[in-house]
């Protein structure tokens, strides 16, 4: 069982933040302060937690579409973050990449992508560098249970087996690709199978379980620190919204009952961790409500922050396309 107070009490607050500044980001999609695409977290904020607290700083991340919780998850900062979404000049990304295209190479986040399975070989890429620097950096590329299909995961979790590579590939497995059931889409009963295929090991986790999650993701850490080479993981979540905010959403009952979400947001991955807190002692209510509160305030000043800061400048629309010459000294 984890004693680890400080760590415990760290995992609820960054899933409460996450939680609350995927909320207040469904309330600007609907007030037309972010335009495009969003595509919301909410539910499986255990997953990107449990994960990302077994990471170190400078170890690789890498997302998807639905990323607003990872660099979250690693520690990122939500001002900058929530500046991003509004398409400010204070953003993570100088306000040019948006929803989906988050990045923050102070805590490892290499980037996202709206391209399915696309962020994958990256993070294989970026363990391969980490190899041939002689460090110890693992890399994370997160995905879903669409991606899984795509030939880039093939390639790239064939490669990294191949050469042994530090990687923990994380497959956030919320059952549906856009409108299209795993069940109806997988051959295998899970994804997490596919591993024997690579001859590396292969673990389903209780993806609303933020401490399994932690758990399993350490284990696969210090497998390839060790240079034992990747593993894939699979966290059985689920999202309680539709596929995208920004685009018109899809009607639930077309291809999920209302039902199923119900079931699912009983085992609130949330309320899980807090009742597990209160039931072994860890933390009192009075804890547990001044992380709410303190939250509240933080996302209610990154909103704040973001409202205020000023868009890019027009000719700021060509810098940053090419990388800096690497220096030679």
């Amino acid at each position: 069982m984890l004693e680890d107070k400080t760590l415990l009490m760290e995992m609820l607050r960054r899933m409460v933040r996450i939680r609350l500044f995927e909320e207040r980001v469904i309330q600007l999609v609907e007030r037309g302060e972010i335009v495009g695409a969003a595509h919301s977290y909410i539910g499986e904020e255990a997953v990107a937690v449990g994960a990302c607290m077994a990471l170190r700083d400078d170890d690789w991340m890498t997302g998807n579409h639905r990323s607003h919780g990872h660099p979250i998850a690693k520690g990122g900062d939500v001002n900058k973050a929530m500046a991003e979404l509004l398409g400010k000049a204070t953003g993570l990304c100088k306000g040019k990449g948006g929803s989906m295209h988050l990045a923050d190479f102070s805590v490892g986040i290499l980037g996202e992508s709206g391209i399915l399975g696309s962020s994958i070989p990256t993070a294989v890429g970026a363990a391969l560098g980490s190899v041939l620097q002689g460090n110890d950096r693992v890399a994370v590329p997160f995905f879903g249970d669409g991606a899984s299909n795509e030939g880039a995961f093939h390639e790239s979790i064939n490669l990294a087996a191949i050469w042994k590579l530090p990687v923990v590939f994380l497959c956030e497995n919320n059952q549906y690709a856009v409108s299209s059931s795993f069940k109806k889409m997988v051959a295998s009963e899970n994804i997490s199978d596919r591993s024997a295929a690579y001859n590396i090991p292969g673990v389903l986790v209780d993806g609303q379980d933020c401490i399994a999650m932690y758990e399993a993701v350490s284990a696969a850490v210090a497998r390839a620190r060790a240079g034992e080479g990747p593993s894939l993981i699979e966290g059985r979540t689920y999202r309680y919204y539709d596929h995208s905010l920004g685009l018109g959403r899809i009607v639930r009952t077309a291809y999920r009952e209302d039902e199923e979400v119900e079931l699912w947001k009983q085992r609130d991955p949330i309320n899980i961790h807090k009742e597990r807190l209160l039931s072994q002692g860890m933390a009192t209510q009075k804890e547990i409500d001044a992380i709410d509160a303190e939250t509240q305030r933080q996302i209610d000043d990154a909103t704040e922050f973001a409202r205020q800061s000023p868009y890019p400048e027009p000719e700021a629309l060509f810098e940053d396309m090419f990388a800096d010459p690497i220096p030679l000294e």
